[in-house]
């Protein structure tokens, strides 16, 4: 393979990854690495397949959506190089290449890196990119600027030995304000900022807290965990969840190995009984947010926007009231663009990065809803600025309207998908531009689409929301959406998830939505918020309302062939890749316990103590559950694999004069505090354990004899 160039701005922990990531690449290329294995390698590296064979979506993480105009030209020029030309931002406030070769993805990495950016953690079982509202920092209702709490989570987390092979991915979240426009309530840890008095009388910043919130086939709404947690004390908050998730999370079931599911087995009182019982291993007790990352903003402008609305050109006005914001920041502007699909060519790309240089910040954020923000602009460069962005198709009004979709790739790349997303969505779009052009000024009703149940277009949180699906009709199959309604957020402001009402042939999409649409201009009260009107009507009223279009005696041709394609629909669904791979092969987990074993030993070296000691333990657990599997035995979390563990094998293992089992021995992680001491002791001692492990398993594989008992190795550390 071609050699791996670097700058002199990539660090050398990135060239260890990227280096790392060409060589297994090389290994599966000789047949030495199983594909499975390098599968669920790759992803926590951001290298993601796709729909179609031999190519990969990589998406690049980009924290709360934040990057400079030189980074957005880096991503652009790489997608020319390496990808398609397109640049695809997603709801999670990444940016998406796709169509890339796997041996180019290394290289496109190290370039990456060179500007500032990485794809580390951005699939797989980790943190995934953690998110924020678009508008923190100018957001006029915000205590304060959530933004560098968000880059020192990103920080802290990236290459965390706690979260480097979960049971599934796992979402954080930074709200602005109240309003909670980030969607705290449907993430694993959700942060709305607050300030309330200390004992002084002093202002003090903190956090409400939510947890267990999660999309997908079973939403749920997450669940306060604490009203109010100073800041100081987040991150080792997030770190101690972190941990109780990888410790007692499920891992065999994928479909039941998110956060939320924990939380409903075992309550709110218990997981926070759990939390706090690892307080003792974390490795920062508290945090202090270094807040200078943030730039200060620029002095303050005079022209407001009641000034320019004055202005008779119509095109600018209504650009100005759906796209454009007056900031905190008296007299400066946010400006939103609206970009259909997310996709966004790498030509417009660079001359965006342009017109930011020559009119806003150097601070671009990518939005929720697929757009990008642009932020303190001068009032009196508006008009100025209005005129480039139209040159670039890029002042399309109604930012985050109805009209303003929010959907995912769909079938166009995606091994998940059922139908296409796209399609649907340019219809609907079409649809309302031509029929319900007021539309454009509706911020109340959210439309999000998903090409399958996994809710990577968010139609859980969205006031009318689809996911496509399928009807078995006969001797054949036709495209389908699932309506759901009631989602996103209450009157009040409340975080809900959609109901599901009914499920209709995919073709009949723009029906649904003009049903719904009439109904409400018809029926619901003056000022009525739509959400409140389906809770005010009820389930049952909108499934009677759609029920004529789930009829299939009058069905044709056409619907048996989704949007976007002439070929006569079946459903093809792939091998899921977000959430990693389940490896129950012997030997590759032992590769994979060793592995660990060589990271813990690296960390010790380097002085950090905390994550060698994670690593060690890791050692430990992946070691048990290779033993574990040899033997048939099925694991599903850790917490498990400890109790099996004692439960077959605790005879061998642990020394007769000693009443430690395995399960005691391992938790004494999280009753020692991260000391230089216990580092080595445990680390030691997860050595000695895989070395037994592998004595074990070749005397029992090549003698067949009862497996020796292995008194000599001596476990644990007074807590």
């Amino acid at each position: 393979m071609k050699e791996v160039k670097f700058s002199d701005r990539v660090s050398e922990r990135a060239k260890k990854d990227i280096l790392e990531l060409q060589g297994k690449i090389e290994n599966l290329n000789s047949g030495d690495l199983p594909a499975e294995m390098f599968r669920k390698f790759r992803l926590a590296r951001g290298v993601y397949g796709q729909r179609q064979p031999g190519v990969q979506m990589i998406r690049i993480k980009l924290p709360y959506g934040r990057l400079t105009a030189d980074q957005l030209v880096r991503i652009a020029d790489c997608s020319d190089k390496y990808a398609t030309g397109n640049l695809h931002a997603t709801t999670r406030q990444d940016i998406q290449l796709h169509f890339v070769k796997l041996v180019d993805s290394p290289h496109l990495w190290a370039e990456l890196e060179d500007a500032g950016i990485t794809i580390k953690e951005a699939c797989g079982n980790t943190v995934r990119n953690i998110t924020a509202s678009p508008t923190a920092g100018i957001d006029p209702d915000e205590p304060f600027d959530v933004s560098p709490y968000a880059q020192a989570a990103f920080r802290y987390f990236l290459r965390n030995p706690i979260c480097q092979d979960m049971g599934r991915k796992f979402k954080i979240s930074f709200s602005s304000s109240e309003k909670d426009t980030a969607f705290a309530f449907m993430h694993d840890v959700g942060l709305i900022p607050k300030v309330v008095k200390n004992e002084k009388g002093e202002p003090q910043r903190g956090f409400q807290v939510l947890v267990g919130g999660g999309l997908g086939a079973q939403p749920m709404a997450a669940q306060e965990l604490y009203e109010f947690l100073e800041e100081e004390y987040i991150i080792p908050l997030i770190e101690a969840i972190i941990r109780v998730f990888d410790r007692y999370g499920e891992r065999t079931k994928r479909h039941k190995a998110r956060m939320k599911y924990l939380l409903a087995d075992v309550g709110i009182v218990e997981f926070l009984r759990l939390v706090e019982e690892e307080w003792p291993a974390i490795k920062n007790k508290s945090f202090d947010i270094d807040k200078t990352e943030v730039p200060a903003p620029p002095s303050e402008s005079t022209l407001v926007l009641s000034d320019l609305l004055k202005d008779e050109d119509e095109s600018f006005k209504k650009w100005l009231i759906t796209n454009v914001f007056e900031q905190k920041q008296a007299g400066w502007f946010g400006v939103r663009i609206r970009v259909k699909l997310g996709d966004m060519h790498s030509d417009t790309g660079r001359a965006l990065a342009s017109v930011v240089k020559e009119f806003a910040a150097d601070d671009i954020r990518v939005t929720a809803n697929q757009g990008y923000l642009l932020r303190f602009v001068n009032a009196q460069n508006l008009k100025p600025l209005y005129h480039k962005l139209t040159e670039l198709t890029l002042a399309t009004p109604g930012f985050d309207s109805t009209m303003d979709i929010t959907t995912c790739p769909g079938t166009d790349t995606c091994n998940l998908a059922i139908t296409s997303s796209y399609g649907i969505t340019r219809v609907l779009e079409d649809l309302m531009l031509n029929e319900y052009p007021d539309l454009v000024f509706n911020s109340d009703i959210k439309i999000k689409i998903s090409g399958c149940m996994n809710g990577c277009g968010q139609h859980s949180a969205s006031n009318i929301g689809y996911h496509g699906s399928s009807i078995k009709h006969g001797q054949h199959v036709l495209p389908a959406l699932q309506v759901l309604l009631g989602g996103g957020f209450s009157a009040v402001g409340i975080g809900t998830v959609g109901e599901k009402v009914i499920k209709i042939p995919g073709k009949r999409g723009p029906q649904s939505l003009r049903l719904l649409l009439d109904d409400y201009q018809a029926n619901s009260l003056d000022g009525e918020y739509f959400n409140s009107y389906y809770l005010r009507k009820g389930k049952n009223y909108f499934y009677q309302l759609l029920r004529p279009l789930a009829d299939l005696s009058t069905i044709t041709e056409e619907d048996f062939r989704d949007y976007d394609h002439d070929e006569i629909f079946k459903t093809e669904i792939g091998v899921g890749e977000c959430a990693g791979v389940m490896l129950d092969l012997v030997s590759t987990t032992l590769i994979e316990a060793r592995e660990k074993l060589e990271l813990a030993r690296e960390l010790l070296a380097a002085g950090l103590w905390a994550d060698a000691i994670y690593h060690g333990y890791n050692t430990m657990i992946t070691g048990a559950k290779a033993l574990l599997l040899g033997e048939g035995v099925a694991t599903n979390t850790q917490h498990g694999i400890m109790k099996d563990f004692d439960e077959h094998f605790g005879d061998y293992f642990c020394p007769s004069e000693t009443n430690d089992g395995f399960r005691q021995i391992v938790l004494t992680i999280n009753k020692n505090e991260p000391s230089e001491e216990f580092a080595r002791y445990y680390v030691s001692n997860a050595s000695e354990f895989l070395t037994y492990i592998h004595s074990f398993r070749e005397k029992h594989n090549h003698t067949g004899e009862a497996e020796p008992k292995l008194q000599e190795l001596v476990f644990g550390m007074d807590s």
